[in-house]
């Protein structure tokens, strides 16, 4: 009851008078952390309409903001017509965020509480914060009579944290309004040391797809006092050996050279000279085991697939008619789906284990070319955000709604404004929250690269 009073109020608030300015942003953020945007409350349409009334109390017309109603959530898409003089741009960020159980959080998840320096609350950092931020700095250079010199596309998507299904309409709405490229504020940023000064920052061009795959055995089993030559558990039990013993070719990238180059020159030691080596010669054997050892590199030099959940058998006394491994997958860049099935079927090399996507809604795309354009814009934008760090292209281990948008041709980076210490990075756990300090720098970030982006 607190909650909705506080958020009643919060909605019931006049047009704020400076949305650009870090108090009001801050403001927007609090309010937003208010909608439980989880999948199966159906908040996301509420707070898709909210953000809609502080884009028209800021000057966008309510007819260039449509919100899509998708089953429980939904989608929103804003149009900020330019000149025409360049292909449209586009923006993005999501809505949704993943589940918090009251009781395991020192705070409510669902209710925004600033504190010790923080604000604390439930997508703080994902994604809400870039969300908001984006939406501040359109409604600041609405406000401010800015002109872009080619249409601006505001996309957010309502169930990034679940199927993706809003991101591939949306893209798919992109690719129709000829959109050039994605600038998607829910990947890259960085991180600062304790006093506030910034150690890098990274551009995210490219992103591993994430892929499930079940590898099942069958048997007609019977009675466990009768065994026979054949046992569906046994038999997956090699097989499971046999995957996590597998290792895919080391691969690399204009994107991961550049990163493990920087990362190896900063990183030192045994690890560090092992990223220059792999950069030097990505067929040193000494160097890829000494990066696939690490679990902070293993991820950036190739498709890595392991076990991670396993079913078998129907009764105590009884032989397995059905055992099944679920085999988790984070795969290269432009590498396709079928192609790592090939690959753990070869690795399996038993026609017993049925090897199959687990479901349909996985997709793979190629990494995004550093176009110089891209690349200058974010250089202004956090060299004037936050002085002294230069960003470094990178590619993401986890995938975004950006993945919808390189597979539809549509180039994608991730470029969020948020820059923290590492150990206030708490995205998807316990408490999870964003210093205040980090709110003005990012609409200093995010004012640069969209007007940079849309001259």
């Amino acid at each position: 009851m607190i909650r909705i009073l506080t958020l009643s109020l919060l909605l019931a608030a006049p047009a704020l008078a400076a949305p650009g300015d870090a108090d009001d942003a801050k403001a927007m953020l609090k309010a937003g952390i208010g909608f439980a945007t989880v999948k199966g409350r159906g908040q996301v349409p509420a707070y898709a309409d909210w953000l809609k009334s502080r884009l028209v109390a800021g000057g966008f017309a309510p007819g260039d903001i449509v919100i899509t109603p998708a089953g429980e959530t939904a989608r929103l898409h804003l149009v900020w017509k330019g000149s025409g003089k360049r292909p449209p741009l586009a923006l993005a960020g999501h809505m949704d965020v993943v589940e918090a159980n009251p009781r395991d959080w020192t705070r409510d998840p669902f209710t925004a509480v600033e504190e010790g320096g923080f604000v604390f609350g439930r997508g703080a950092s994902d994604n809400k914060f870039d969300t908001t931020m984006i939406a501040a700095t359109l409604i600041a250079l609405k406000r401010q009579g800015f002109k872009p010199g080619r249409d601006i596309h505001f996309f957010l998507s309502g169930d990034e944290e679940t199927s993706g299904a809003t991101a591939a309409a949306q893209a798919a709405e992109a690719k129709a309004a000829g959109v050039e490229l994605l600038l998607n504020g829910d990947s890259g940023g960085g991180l600062v040391d304790d006093a506030g000064k910034p150690l890098f920052y990274s551009l995210s061009g490219a992103e591993k797809s994430y892929a499930d795959y079940a590898l099942t055995v069958t048997d007609p089993g019977g009675h466990s006092s009768r065994p026979t030559g054949s046992n569906a558990i046994a038999i997956l039990a090699a097989a499971t050996a046999k995957v996590a013993a597998y290792q895919f070719p080391a691969e690399i990238s204009d994107i991961t050279r550049a990163s493990l180059r920087d990362a190896g020159t900063k990183t030192g030691g045994a690890l560090g000279a092992a990223m220059l080596a792999f950069v030097a010669n990505p067929k040193d054997t000494a160097a890829i085991a000494t990066l696939r050892a690490s679990p902070d590199t293993v991820g950036q030099i190739g498709t890595t697939c392991v076990p991670t959940m396993v079913s078998g058998g129907h009764a105590e006394n009884a032989l397995p008619q059905k055992a099944v491994l679920n085999v988790n997958c984070r795969i290269w860049p432009g590498v396709g789906l079928e192609t790592v099935r090939g690959d753990l079927e070869r690795v399996v090399a038993d026609p017993r284990v049925k090897v199959a996507l687990a479901n349909d809604d996985f997709h793979s795309a190629p990494p995004s070319p550093l176009r110089p354009d891209v690349v200058a814009a974010v250089t202004k934008a956090v060299a004037t955000a936050r002085p002294g760090v230069v960003p470094v292209p990178g590619m993401d281990a986890g995938a975004s709604d950006s993945l919808f948008y390189r597979a539809a041709g549509i180039p994608s980076y991730g470029v969020s404004g948020l820059m923290m210490r590492g150990e206030d990075v708490l995205i998807h756990g316990l408490n999870e929250r964003v210093p205040v300090a980090a709110i003005a720098p990012a609409l200093v970030h995010w004012r640069v690269l969209i007007t940079e982006m849309a001259k």
